[in-house]
């Protein structure tokens, strides 16, 4: 199963953006990988105010939380292979 959705994290890097470290988690979610990325800059610009060298934005992939996940359907017993 794919993700459910993709949320833009945050990175703080050290000088010449090795050791990155996530700072920041927005709670928008997109539905495609292309509209979180269209997102990235512009959230990058508003969340700004952390103290590294040098900051990123990237997409990352997560599943809905278990209470928005429909819950599995049942298979009849009489349906069920041996």
């Amino acid at each position: 199963m794919g993700p459910g959705f993709f949320v833009i994290a945050i990175l703080g890097c050290s000088d010449g953006s090795a050791g990155c470290a996530p700072v920041a988690t927005l709670p928008t979610r997109y539905e495609s990988r292309e509209a979180c990325a269209a997102a990235t800059a512009p959230a990058l610009a508003a969340n700004g105010d952390f103290d590294f060298p040098t900051l990123l934005a990237e997409c990352r992939a997560a599943k809905a939380p278990a209470a928005e996940r429909k819950p599995p359907v049942p298979v009849p017993a009489d349906a069920r292979r041996a």
